[in-house]
Parts: structure tokens; C-alpha cells; sequence
């Protein structure tokens, strides 16, 4: 009797978004990201990232996962499983925050909102959410609280841009003036009920509105009218543009920056761990050992790259010293439309930290066998005038 092998299992189609027919009859090129079909751009990605550094940008972000958390002991499930103190946090206040694993390393980074007193929203990156939501559901046992999977209730637009906030007052009479940063209230959207939340991942001002599915389509529309009659006009942008600008806005990307074998303090984010809060909480230990290390001797320090050449480093291109040795990696990299020159994060040795002076560069990056040379320089590469 011959032995065969298994069959090959099914290839799962992307999930689309509520929006998708939106983005086709725009004529978005389309994209499989972490399981979802998404709009990676809808014209020139240039003109997309610069209308968000000066006007406004319209994202989808429906394939983000969002888990709701309720209970009397809510806060407590929170403040265990995840590093940041979020029974602190006061009603319709925002905070990023990280889940790790015993071992410190990161699972993924998140923003969670207080919707009520004994409620919460989670909202975890597509890739990473069934992960973040069988952890949630492992370090519930013995608080008396819920975690419910709401991934297929909510959809979820973003405006961003410096023109952001005058679009959005057109359609809804919420404060949005007195909406401060990682805050959110529920409201009304051009008739849409949606919670306004004052976050973004471009490094400007901007909001995200989380509203059902069904109701999608209408406030994309609403929105996209609302920027023409404030003369702004509002771009539809795809991911493409979004992580040019979180990359010239230095935020971390998760797969990049952050992964299982970084911890919060390697990603030089370790003001997000919250060892003040009272009782333990997963990972404890492991990050107690990570911050000391980080004090005393870090191995490798996340900084910003800026390249004197034209090609563009690219992410797990080795970084040089002045010998050649290698001294450390590229997580992200890409041509910035702002600055006009390819820019890259890259974890190098804490001796190559500082900042070069201006006018040298000090190390390279080796671009599939050239050396080219390239500026450390503090992140971010762009902040936003207040």
C-alpha cells in the first residue's frame, strides 16, 4: 500500500471590509494584509501622504480587531494581562499600552479606550488580534469580568490631517474641540451613531470613528462630501501612505520594531510599563530583568536612519560601522515624501546611538552588497507644529 501525503490545506480567502466596493469603485489597487483586503493605494502614494501633512486623509481601518472587556473586575483583568495601568485610566480616556508574555516579549502593542466604568475597548493590530484575544481569555480565570470578541461589530474610519477636525464639525455637533488627545466620546456622525475617538497612527491630528458596518458606506460618503464643501477635500489613502507617515512620524510598526523577541524597553518604549500599579501582572519579572539591562548595558538601541544616497534601505538590510562590521539591522525604511530622502528605524549597537553631527554619517547600510552611507539621527523624523 503506497503512503500519501496529506492534502495541502485550503488557501482562506481575505476578509473584505465593509468598504470594499468603495475602494474598487474608486479604483484602489487592492492588497492581502494580515488576512484582509485592503486598499494599499488609490493613485499616487506621494499625493496621498502629502494631503495628510496638509489637509486631510480618509483611511478604512475596518480590519483592526477590537475586543470588549466588561465586568466589576475589568481594570484588574486589564492592569494583569496587559503592562500599562488601565484601571487608572479615567472614562472616555484612550492609552497605548502592550500585552506581553511571560517571557517579556511582545505580543502586541495596543490602544485601549475606558468606554464606561466597568467597560473597555481593546483595540489590537489584524495580524495579532486572535492572539491578543486567547490571552485575554487565559488570564481571565478568577476575575469577574468578560472579554467578547467584536471584531464583526465595529468598522472603523479614520480622518487625519491638519484640516481634519473642520471636516468632521461639519457632520456632527460633538466637542470636538474639547476632545483631547487619546480621548473619545460616543456620538453622531451625519446621522451615524459612532464613538469619536482623538487618536491616529500619521503623526497628525486627526479621528477615528467606530461605528457598525452597516453604517459604513453612508459616513464614508458623508465624510467624502463634507471635505469638498470645506474645500479641503478629503484624499482617500490606503496603507501604503500610512506607514510613510508613521515611519516619518517614528511610531513603531508591529512585525518590525516590535516583535515576540523585543520587549518594550529594547523598542525604547518602556514608559509604557507600568511597574507602580498595584498587584503583578504577566511578564513582570522578565521586564524588571529588561529594564535593568536597558539602564546598564543595552545591546541595541532603536534609532532613525537617514540615507545619503537614493536607494532606499529596506527592512533586515544589516547596518554598518565605519569598518564594515555589521552593528545592526533595518526594521523599516521607505523614500520620505517630506523630507525628500529615504529614511529607515534600524536596531544598531548602543555604541552608534548618538546622533551624528551634522553633515556626517558614521554608518551605512548595506544595500544588497553596496555600502551606503547613512546619518543616526533622534525620532522622530517629523513632528507635527502644535
Amino acid at each position: 500500500m503506497t503512503a500519501t501525503a496529506d492534502p495541502a490545506p485550503e488557501p482562506t480567502a481575505p476578509r473584505s471590509t465593509p468598504l470594499e466596493a468603495v475602494h474598487r469603485a474608486l479604483g484602489a489597487t487592492m492588497t492581502d494584509f494580515a488576512g484582509w483586503l485592503m486598499p494599499l493605494r488609490y493613485g499616487s502614494e506621494r499625493e496621498e501622504h502629502q494631503a495628510v501633512r496638509t489637509r486631510a486623509g480618509l483611511f478604512d481601518l475596518s480590519h483592526m480587531g477590537e475586543i470588549t472587556v466588561t465586568g466589576p473586575a475589568a481594570g484588574a483583568l486589564l492592569d494583569y494581562a496587559l503592562v500599562g495601568h488601565l484601571s487608572a485610566l479615567a472614562p472616555g480616556r484612550a492609552r497605548y499600552t502592550m500585552i506581553c508574555d511571560a517571557d517579556g516579549g511582545i505580543l502586541d502593542d495596543l490602544i485601549v479606550y475606558r468606554t464606561a466604568g466597568t467597560a473597555y475597548l481593546v483595540v489590537a493590530n489584524a495580524a495579532n488580534a486572535q492572539t491578543v484575544l486567547d490571552a485575554l481569555h487565559e488570564r481571565q480565570a478568577g476575575f469577574d469580568a468578560a472579554v467578547r470578541d467584536d471584531r464583526d461589530a465595529y468598522a472603523l474610519i479614520a480622518v487625519q490631517g491638519p484640516a481634519a477636525q473642520g471636516v468632521l464639525a461639519r457632520l456632527t455637533d460633538a466637542d470636538l474641540q474639547g476632545l483631547k488627545y487619546y480621548a473619545g466620546l460616543p456620538g453622531t456622525v451625519a446621522g451615524v451613531p459612532a464613538m469619536i475617538a482623538r487618536t491616529g497612527y500619521t503623526g497628525e491630528d486627526g479621528f477615528e470613528l467606530f461605528a457598525a458596518p452597516a453604517d459604513a458606506e453612508a459616513l464614508w460618503q458623508a465624510l467624502t462630501e463634507a471635505g469638498a464643501e470645506a474645500g479641503t477635500g478629503l484624499v482617500p489613502c490606503g496603507l501604503s501612505c500610512r506607514d510613510t507617515l508613521r515611519l516619518e512620524a517614528g511610531m513603531p510598526l508591529y512585525g518590525h520594531e516590535l516583535t515576540r523577541n523585543t520587549t518594550p524597553f529594547d523598542a525604547g518604549l518602556g514608559r509604557v510599563v507600568a511597574f507602580g500599579k498595584p498587584g503583578d501582572f504577566v511578564g513582570r519579572a522578565a521586564l524588571e530583568a529588561a529594564a535593568a539591562r536597558a539602564e546598564s548595558s543595552p545591546p541595541r538601541t532603536l534609532v532613525g536612519l537617514v540615507s545619503e544616497g537614493r536607494r532606499v534601505p529596506r527592512a533586515g538590510y544589516p547596518v554598518t560601522g565605519p569598518d564594515g562590521t555589521v552593528i545592526g539591522e533595518v526594521t523599516s525604511g521607505a523614500p520620505s515624501p517630506t523630507l525628500g530622502v529615504p529614511i529607515a528605524m534600524a536596531y544598531v549597537d548602543a555604541g552608534y546611538a548618538a546622533p551624528a553631527p551634522a553633515g556626517t554619517s558614521g554608518v551605512a547600510v548595506d544595500i544588497r552588497g553596496t555600502r551606503q552611507p547613512a546619518a543616526v539621527t533622534a525620532l522622530p523624523f517629523y513632528r507635527r507644529e502644535r
